[in-house]
């Protein structure tokens, strides 16, 4: 059944290597599986993101793969310090001096990798 299953994100790469330098050297992810259809990236508690070569483009458009943080804060400063750029928006919540949305129930950023993906950054935080 489906929802028995182990799930990862698939995302489209132009470019795979450039695509890799992005997720090993900026990231900081390790391949844990280089196959010919793509890189499997492993993260926390078992889960994986694959980078796969495509002549697709990504929409950049909605957020394709999230990665929840404990701290995102920091977490968003270090990549800052590794050269992410990340996304600014018009809303209220949004601080563009943090780069973090603040909701309700998370706080947010979102940045694109080099293929144009965006990837988000969420922390959860405790009813009020």
């Amino acid at each position: 059944m489906l929802a028995d299953a182990r799930t990862y994100p698939s995302l489209p790469a132009t470019d795979l290597e450039r695509a890799r330098r992005f997720y090993e050297d900026v990231l900081g992810l390790a391949p844990a599986r280089v196959t010919p259809a793509g890189v499997f990236y492993a993260t926390g508690e078992g889960t994986e993101v694959f980078v796969f070569p495509s002549s697709g483009r990504a929409s950049g458009s909605h957020t394709q793969v999230g990665f929840r943080v404990a701290d995102i804060g920091a977490e968003v400063a270090d990549l800052k310090r590794r050269g992410v750029t990340f996304e600014t928006y018009e809303f209220e919540g949004f601080d563009p001096a943090t780069s973090i949305a603040s909701f309700p129930l998370s706080r947010s950023a979102w940045f694109k990798d080099s293929e144009g993906n965006l990837i988000g950054v969420v922390q959860m935080v405790a009813p009020a």
